[in-house]
């Protein structure tokens, strides 16, 4: 939701080579303001021949008499919140108050110059942000900083990155701040029987990794759990590092993509809906364990979209364990959506024998979408990005995946989480 405000300042040539401010009020609830200012440049003689610059200087102070930066001239338009600020501003949440414009009169050709200040107040509403939720710094077995990492992340169009090296968490405590881009302290925890990240706190495990007995690994994970870390077992069935604990409630969430497409990811999916057919609830996620940049692992490939209320970390976590979210390929991979009502993916539908969801798809002809439950699967015939399916309640949960038309079996290009089904006495009639 945005609004604008638009201030008319005419600045006098008596007011040259000096500072001074204009007030404006900013109201509750904004997360983000930008101001955006125009003036003529130039001053052009009758004659055509004689052209004198005038330059109008920039700054701002909040409510509360701070300084939050200046650009002098070198920007048109800055912006500052409590997500990310224009360099040259300091991030802060946006109180409201009377805020002031510093206005630096550094040249006015002519008497006066009208300069037009636009101020746009936003307020962030839910949406989806993408991000890559497994990826490795110099710090284990990495190539690149986590500078540079989170710069080509941001680059390519992501929201947020998740630094998850093994076994050590030395990154944490000093994670990138990057305007408009958020990173998600994590640690890989690798041992011999099983990798799992460990999101969402700098030091998850004390006095070092070692479990030797699935008693000692449950006690790590479970002391992890009460600093406020969330745990999700990645590439389960890896042919390398696969997990072997035998005991699959030890984790929250489940990694069921890591890196580019192959056998693996394709059994992870399976076994993820197996144990959802015996009704666990497993959010899901995928990553791209990015090392070295070496072919066919690429950063971002795939991603996880969550829809969150705002990019802060730990919002970004408690939707990820609400399980609003869905796994693609890119950022610009396939888009998909699975609603009912009010509820989405993730959430427990109170409900009777019959529901009617909402399947809302953006994909390559090249693909077809698939809605799996608790019976089987079922090919959707998607018109206009979105359609609507009937169920019944007895099937458990339902989720949507699209899959390649031609190529290997069990292989797919997006998964969201399920919708799941609690039928209600209430509703049995």
């Amino acid at each position: 939701m945005k609004k604008e405000q638009v201030i008319r300042h005419r600045v006098e040539r008596k007011k040259e080579g000096s500072y001074y401010s204009i007030s404006f009020t900013v109201p509750e609830g904004v997360d983000k303001l930008t101001v955006r200012y125009a003036y003529h440049k130039v001053s052009q003689g009758v004659t055509g021949r004689r052209k004198t610059a005038n330059i109008i200087d920039l700054g701002l102070q909040d409510g509360n008499g701070r300084f939050l930066g200046w650009s002098g001239s070198a920007k048109e338009e800055i912006h500052v919140g409590r997500y990310g600020s224009e360099k040259g501003y300091f991030s802060e949440p946006i109180q409201p108050g009377e805020w002031h414009i510093l206005v630096g009169a550094y040249k006015v050709a002519d008497s006066s110059i009208e300069v037009t200040y636009t101020i746009t107040f936003e307020k962030l509403e839910s949406r989806f942000y993408f991000g890559d939720l497994h990826v490795h710094t110099e710090a284990s077995d990495g190539k690149y900083s986590a500078w540079d990492l989170a710069k080509r992340a941001k680059k390519q169009g992501l929201d947020f990155i998740a630094f998850a090296d093994h076994n050590n968490f030395s990154e944490n405590d000093h994670l990138p701040r990057i305007n408009d881009f958020t990173c998600i302290p994590a640690v890989e925890w690798t041992h011999y029987k099983g990798h799992m990240n460990l999101f969402g706190v700098r030091h998850p495990f004390e006095n070092g990794f070692i479990a030797n007995h699935l008693s000692e690994m449950k006690a790590l994970l479970e002391n992890a759990r009460e600093k406020g870390a969330y745990v999700s077992v990645n590439h389960p069935k890896c042919g390398v590092c696969p997990y072997l604990w035998g005991d699959d409630t030890a984790f929250d969430w489940m990694e069921i993509w890591n890196g580019p497409m192959r056998p693996a990811n394709a059994r992870a999916l399976t076994w993820w809906t197996q144990l959802l057919r015996l009704g666990r609830k497993i959010p899901i996620v995928g990553g791209s364990d990015y090392h070295k940049g070496r072919f066919p692992v690429r950063l971002g490939q795939p991603v996880t979209a969550v829809y969150s209320p705002s990019p802060d970390s730990q919002d970004l976590l408690k939707a990820l364990a609400a399980g609003h979210a869905y796994v693609t390929s890119g950022r610009t991979g396939t888009r998909l959506s699975l609603t009912c009502g009010d509820y989405m993916m993730g959430d427990t539908i109170p409900c009777g024998n019959h529901i009617e969801l909402t399947a809302e798809a953006s994909f390559s002809p090249l693909e077809k979408l698939i809605l799996v439950s608790g019976r089987g699967e079922r090919e959707l015939s998607c018109r206009d990005g979105k359609i609507q399916v009937a169920i019944s309640a007895q099937e458990g949960f339902a989720y949507l995946k699209t899959v390649p038309r031609a190529g290997k079996s069990g292989f797919f290009t997006a998964v969201t989480n399920p919708l799941y089904f609690h039928l209600t006495e209430a509703n049995t009639g």
